[in-house]
C-alpha cells in the first residue's frame, strides 16, 4: 500500500527506490490488516519502550526537499507532505558484513563484529564500534573503534570516545569536534575540544580550540572560516601604502605555526 499521490517509493524489502505504478488486474495485495502482527518484545522494558514511542512524536526533515514534519515516535517511515518522497525512519543495528546504502532518520548502530562497507550512510544519529569503510553523515557521531577510516566524515556533533584509536584518511567535517582518545587526521570544524588524556594528531581549521590539561594537539593549527580550505584561508594579499601595519598581520598569519 501507497500514496495515492506518490511521485517516488522504497521497497521495504531490498531498499531500492522505484516509480509506483498501478498493479496488474487480480493482483492480490497484501492489506494493514492482512499483515501480520509484529513481534512484541516479552520483557517490561521493552513494552515500556514501545508505549513511551507510541505517546511520543519527533520532527523529521525530508531529505530532498528539507521540509519538517512532525511524525509519531513509533511510525518506521513517512511521506513528504511537500515533495512526496519517501522517508525510512527505521534504527539499524549491524553486527556482520553490510554493503547496502542506508538512509534514514532514524539511529544506526555499528557493533564491535559488524563491517559496514555501504558507500553512503545518513542518519540521525550514529554509534560505530565496528569497521566503517563508507561515507557518514550524521546529527551525531560517537566512534568507539580502533583503526583506519578511509571514508568522509561529517555532522553536527562527533564525539571521539576514550578507547578509540582512529585514523582518518578524509577530512573530518562538524560543528563540533570532541575527542576524548586518540584520533590523527584533516579536521574542519566550528571548534574542537581535546580532553584530558585525548590526543590530536593532524591539520586543524576551526574558529577554536580548547585543550584541556593532559590533552595533546600536534600538527598545523588555521583559526578562520572553517567554510573553506585552509589553501584558501591564506589568500595573498597586495600591502597598501596607507595600512602597512595591517599587511604585516596578514603576512604572519598566512604561515601558521605547528602547535604541540
Amino acid at each position: 500500500m501507497e500514496y495515492a499521490a506518490a511521485k517516488s517509493s522504497i521497497c521495504r524489502q531490498c531498499g531500492r527506490s522505484f516509480t509506483p505504478f498501478a498493479p496488474k488486474p487480480g493482483l492480490k495485495l497484501r492489506t494493514t490488516e492482512d499483515a501480520p502482527a509484529p513481534e512484541t518484545s516479552s520483557s517490561i522494558f521493552g513494552k515500556l519502550e514501545d508505549f513511551w514511542k507510541r505517546q511520543t512524536s519527533r520532527v523529521v526533515e525530508c531529505f530532498e526537499c528539507k521540509r519538517k514534519q512532525q511524525v509519531s515516535g513509533a511510525a518506521t517511515s513517512t511521506i513528504c507532505p511537500s515533495c512526496s518522497a519517501h522517508i525510512d525512519l527505521r534504527d539499524y543495528k549491524i553486527t556482520s558484513g553490510f554493503s547496502r546504502s542506508i538512509r534514514t532518520r532514524g539511529n544506526v548502530h555499528l557493533s564491535g563484529k559488524g563491517d559496514l562497507a555501504s558507500s553512503s550512510v545518513e542518519c540521525q544519529s550514529a554509534l560505530i564500534e565496528g569497521r566503517l569503510r563508507g561515507n557518514l553523515h550524521c546529527d551525531t557521531a560517537t566512534i568507539n573503534y580502533s583503526g583506519k577510516i578511509p571514508g568522509r566524515i561529517s555532522g553536527r556533533h562527533v564525539a571521539v570516545e576514550r578507547k578509540a584509536d582512529i585514523h582518518c584518511f578524509r577530512t573530518v567535517r562538524a560543528e563540533h569536534i570532541e575527542i576524548k582518545g586518540r584520533m590523527s587526521g584533516e579536521i574542519i570544524a566550528q571548534s574542537v575540544t581535546v580532553h584530558r588524556k585525548g590526543s590530536l594528531e593532524g591539520d586543524v581549521t576551526a574558529r577554536a580550540i580548547s585543550v584541556d590539561r593532559g590533552g595533546m594537539f600536534s600538527g598545523q593549527l588555521a583559526i578562520g572560516q572553517v567554510g573553506l580550505a585552509q589553501g584558501e584561508l591564506l589568500g595573498e594579499q597586495k600591502p597598501t601604502a596607507s595600512r602597512p601595519a595591517e599587511s604585516t598581520f596578514q603576512d604572519a598569519v598566512a604561515r601558521p605555526l605547528p602547535a604541540t
